[in-house]
């Protein structure tokens, strides 16, 4: 085939795809605007039926939470196949017996080490917000996860670690992920045994506006958070783990 054919046949194969998009998002609504029964129904079940005032978390956490949890066990699958990957790579290698006079902190700049260690109180303060809100207003523990995981990142950059015993505790991110993941799966249980169906409401969905309300959402809303956070600080640990391997090898 001649260049000028496969030119000729590459611009014909553009043009039929812009046409099929064009046709394909011609008959969407305007921006805004939102016409789909569903959508309508849950919006107006949100509050009256669970007493919450943040209709995504309701959805996400109580009329499609089987799917939630799937979501939530990919970012588990995830995490533990990082783990393997990663920690076949280095098996007999040991990051915690680094010398001490080898460590520097993570940031060189004192100005960035002064600034991170200061937003360490207050990201973990709103991370811990955004979770236990999430019924209430826009976030839940997908978000407040991954802010709650930011913070324990600012420790790092901080060089704060260097007063530790250990740079990164990776059991406790590890049991973290553990118990986020498997206390949504034991709140489904608990559903079936004393409501009948799995991830059916057990508690008191309490008044509208409360922190105690929603029923069960809030604890889903705590298990995930705990899962993210848990989840991404695995990741993060491994892959410091790795850098500092790679930085002892190349002296």
């Amino acid at each position: 085939m001649s260049r000028r054919l496969r030119l000729c046949v590459f611009g014909v194969g553009a043009l039929g795809l812009a046409a099929l998009l064009v046709w394909g998002l011609a008959g969407l609504p305007s921006f805004g605007e939102f016409d789909g029964h569903y959508g309508q129904l849950l919006a107006h079940m949100t509050v009256p039926e669970r007493k919450a005032t943040s209709s995504i978390s309701v959805t996400t956490f109580d009329f499609r939470g089987v799917d939630t949890l799937g979501e939530e066990f990919i970012l588990f699958t995830a995490a533990v196949g990082i783990l393997v990957l990663l920690r076949i790579q280095r098996v007999g290698e040991d990051v915690a017996a680094e010398p001490a006079r080898v460590r520097r902190p993570a940031a060189d700049s004192k100005t960035l080490q002064s600034i991170a260690a200061a937003l360490v109180a207050p990201v973990l303060v709103l991370g811990l917000y955004i979770v236990a809100h999430g019924h209430l207003t826009p976030g839940g523990g997908f978000q407040g996860g991954v802010i709650l995981m930011t913070a324990f990142l600012l420790i790092y950059l901080a060089g704060t670690h260097l007063h530790m015993g250990r740079a990164r505790p990776l059991d406790a991110m590890e049991i973290s992920e553990a118990l986020g993941a498997a206390g949504f799966a034991l709140l489904g249980i608990r559903g079936i045994l004393l409501a009948g169906a799995y991830l059916q409401n057990f508690i008191s969905f309490g008044m509208v506006g409360s922190l105690l309300s929603g029923g069960d959402i809030p604890l889903l809303n705590v298990s995930v958070g705990l899962e993210v956070m848990g989840a991404l600080l695995v990741v993060l640990g491994e892959l410091l783990d790795q850098r500092l391997l790679m930085r002892r090898d190349s002296r």
